[in-house]
């Protein structure tokens, strides 16, 4: 199984919608349902549960295509913001939930069984009054730290990809207008989708996008229905001329046998595509492979060719998360040294280019 150019009607061909009572009384939520008038509409309670789909362990062979023809439309609860310190100062609310691409590492599947599609939430309004409120309590950032020197930053897009998103709804248009009028902060966000669409956005420095990277060897591997990593890099100068700020997330870091030699390939080809004004703001962050039991199980129900890179037992370790779950890592002694490694090779082939954080 491998990635392909991803675009959007191979991505998405929604043709069933799941959706709370309340969505159709939200601008939002009656706006997607005429986006796909064909889909048939099934009201459920919860967006969290979903008799059929979530659990539903026969569903593991139809992974791929639940992601394509299935749409879920919520309205969110919580409007809390968690503080994060790595990729963002806070993890913002997000207005989604799940995903169209199919990456096999992804960690969202372990919270909901057997499916994962995009989950969008209608309220948008509720959850961007929620972030400008918030902000403003903080006022001015008065220190600068790795997350950014000037602007308080929100991480909105910590359980899905809002490129993909993007083709759903103007949930994200609306997201990079909030953060383009507040002054004490800036939107953030991770992709493996090059949605040129968000090019005509205008976020005027304020919404920094996060390019995941690794070596296309890997990703012909694991990051399934996501665009190619050739298309992902000649994005960045276009990105940048459009007034984002374009980060380099090389997440997950996946240890195989000729890694180095394949992100050292990686690292040149994006010398060689960025221009001085995108080599004169970019930074990365470096966030080595974690893996579940449970995801392997389902992976292998769909994707076991990913379980060759990603389960690795020779080389892992079982580590308890912050949330109580087990989870599996490279092994502590080996994985400092495998951080210095890529430290040194990101050096020799990008040199300059700062990383904000590396585990």
């Amino acid at each position: 199984m491998e990635a392909t150019t991803t675009r959007p009607a191979s991505l998405l061909r929604v043709k069933t919608i799941y959706l709370e009572p309340a969505v159709e009384g939200f601008q939002r939520g009656r706006e997607i349902l005429e986006r796909f008038p064909e889909a048939e509409r099934i009201e459920v309670p919860s967006h969290w549960n979903i008799a059929g789909l979530h659990g539903n362990e026969g569903l593991v062979g139809e992974w791929l295509r639940t992601k394509r023809d299935v749409l879920v439309l919520g309205v969110r609860k919580s409007m809390a913001c968690r503080p994060n310190g790595r990729s963002a100062d806070w993890i913002a609310p997000g207005s989604s939930n799940g995903c169209a691409m199919a990456c096999a590492y992804c960690y969202v599947p372990r919270r909901k069984g057997y499916a994962n599609p995009i989950t969008v939430f209608v309220n948008i309004e509720q959850i961007a009054d929620a972030l400008e409120r918030h902000a403003k309590k903080l006022g001015p950032k008065t220190e600068p730290n790795q997350v950014d020197p000037a602007y308080w930053v929100y991480d909105i897009g910590e359980n899905g990809d809002l490129s993909a998103d993007a083709l759903v709804s103007s949930n994200v248009r609306d997201l990079v207008a909030l953060y383009r009028r507040i002054p004490n902060a800036k939107g953030s966000f991770a992709t493996k989708y090059v949605n040129r669409e968000l090019l005509d956005y205008d976020p005027q420095g304020k919404t920094r996008i996060r390019f995941s990277l690794m070596p296309q060897r890997a990703a012909k591997v694991v990051d399934v229905r996501t665009s190619p990593m050739a298309e992902r890099i000649a994005a960045i100068n276009d990105f940048v001329d459009a007034g984002y700020e374009v980060h380099l997330n090389f997440s997950p870091v996946i240890v195989y046998e000729g890694w180095r030699a394949d992100y050292a390939e990686l690292f040149a080809q994006v010398a060689d595509a960025l221009s001085p004004r995108a080599r004169a703001q970019i930074a990365a962050e470096v966030i080595f492979l974690t893996h579940n039991e449970a995801l392997h199980e389902v992976n292998l129900g769909w994707h076991p060719k990913a379980e060759t890179m990603l389960w690795v037992p020779k080389l892992q370790e079982t580590k308890r998360s912050e949330n109580g779950a087990d989870n599996v890592r490279y092994r502590t002694g080996l994985k400092g040294k495998m951080v210095n490694i890529f430290r040194e090779l990101l050096e020799a082939g990008l040199p300059g280019c700062p990383i904000r954080y590396a585990f």
